[in-house]
């Protein structure tokens, strides 16, 4: 008997592996989802691909699962980072679940002049990016990154691994990406408030850093993301 259930465990992956499940897994699967043992489901960890696993015990506060075979391997998304500015709890939400569903290898919050939030939930922002895994069908799940000052994250940053900075001063300009710019990318998302002065001057004197217009229309910094990462993958990604 199959399910379209699809879980994310940390546990290793491999044939005849047994896999026990946390209560609150065991709650979703045995209580909410109904499985029976003998239920086949799927299963991710974020490293060994993933597998068809079968039910060999659960109730609502344990269970266990044996591994199958392997229906796909791992898949590494394109090495692109993604940083933003934290916002409204939703709508921070709402930026890691689609970087995650969009192939983003990492995702960054970084804190900006003007960035709304001091703070942030790292571990429940990556049980979204969990969820969002494993309702998108990916086998690779990227890190959030603790908050981090970007003036220190410019600091340290790797110049090899190019910026695409989304301005949206640049409205009346067009900035395309060059189709041979392959390699390391990451995308930086403003605070609603947009960068300060010292920021994108910052940001314009890094050799690193790319300039980009988003369109003739200052876009929400959710609807940003989802933009940036979209023209990104079109043009230099897996979508092409």
């Amino acid at each position: 008997m199959a399910s379209k259930v699809r879980l994310y465990v940390d546990h290793p992956l491999s044939e005849g592996q047994t896999v026990p499940v946390s209560r609150d897994q065991a709650n979703y699967l045995f209580a909410v989802m109904r499985l029976q043992v003998g239920t086949v489901l799927s299963l991710i960890n974020g490293h060994d691909g993933e597998w068809d696993a079968e039910v060999v015990a659960g109730n609502k506060r344990s269970g266990a699962l044996r591994c199958l075979t392997q229906t796909r391997p791992l898949r590494m998304p394109p090495d692109l980072w993604l940083l933003f500015a934290p916002l409204k709890k939703t709508r921070t939400d709402f930026i890691v679940e689609k970087a995650a569903e969009m192939g983003a290898a990492r995702i960054v919050p970084v804190q900006t002049d003007f960035t709304n939030a001091d703070r942030i939930r790292q571990d429940k922002l990556q049980a979204h990016v969990i969820e969002a895994t494993e309702q998108c069908g990916g086998t690779f799940v990227p890190e959030v990154a603790h908050l981090q000052k970007l003036s220190q994250v410019l600091a340290d940053w790797d110049p090899s691994r190019r910026l695409l900075f989304c301005d949206e001063t640049l409205l009346d300009e067009t900035t395309l990406l060059a189709a041979e710019n392959n390699g390391p990318w990451a995308i930086l998302i403003g605070p609603e408030g947009g960068f300060s002065e010292n920021e994108r001057d910052m940001l314009r004197k890094s050799d690193f850093a790319v300039p980009i217009s988003l369109g003739p229309r200052i876009l929400r910094a959710d609807t940003a993301a989802v933009a940036a990462m979209t023209v990104w993958q079109q043009a230099l990604g897996d979508w092409s």
